[in-house]
């Protein structure tokens, strides 16, 4: 065996602090903010490796990026398994019409019977549109959220000019984080 290579897998907090730094200043912007990302970008992909279906949402403005996130995390030439990850628009298509509490309870009693090994929900879009409420009263939720810091959440600000391509670093870095974990090149046990 190569004594230069270690077989353990890696911290996912060094792990994702040397991803940053390979892509370089461009994705500068998030080696400070990686202790904000590190334990909810585990928590999530632990979410997926234990079955549960991640319920993709975004506000209206980002609807382009509910497509991208799809196609990205879900390629047709990935080596790895597809993951479960569904738009919640496009299997609940009147969810804009979701706007007080006996709605909601209906929508995640039909969610509770669609997915039995549960499900969370990956919020994209400003904190106060009508969709964040829903992805917002499932505790274990992953929610990249506008112009508002909640505990475990990820923050940016709506009127940030690169928030688009943020988006976009994030999506990428989380793909491969889940590649990452899958494949136990690291261990998220320490950040959980």
């Amino acid at each position: 065996m190569d004594s230069t290579t270690d077989p353990s897998p890696k911290d996912f907090s060094l792990w994702t602090l040397e991803q940053i730094r390979k892509r370089g200043a461009a994705l500068g912007w998030m080696e400070e903010r990686r202790f904000d990302w590190v334990p909810i970008a585990a928590s999530a992909v632990e979410h997926l490796m234990s079955a549960r279906t991640m319920l993709l949402v975004t506000d209206w403005e980002r609807d382009w990026f509910e497509q991208y996130a799809l196609s990205r995390l879900n390629r047709y030439n990935t080596q790895r398994p597809l993951l479960p990850i569904i738009s919640l628009r496009t299997l609940f298509p009147y969810l804009d019409k979701v706007n007080d509490s006996e709605q909601l309870m209906l929508l995640e009693d039909m969610l509770s019977l669609a997915f039995p090994n549960d499900y969370i929900f990956f919020y994209v879009g400003r904190g106060s549109d009508p969709r964040a409420q829903i992805a917002k009263n499932k505790s274990d939720s992953l929610l990249w959220l506008f112009d508002e810091t909640m505990q475990n959440s990820f923050s940016l600000r709506s009127d940030d000019e690169d928030l688009d391509i943020k988006l976009i670093q994030m999506l990428r870095l989380f793909d491969r984080s889940i590649d990452a974990i899958m494949f136990s090149e690291v261990d998220i046990q320490s950040v959980l």
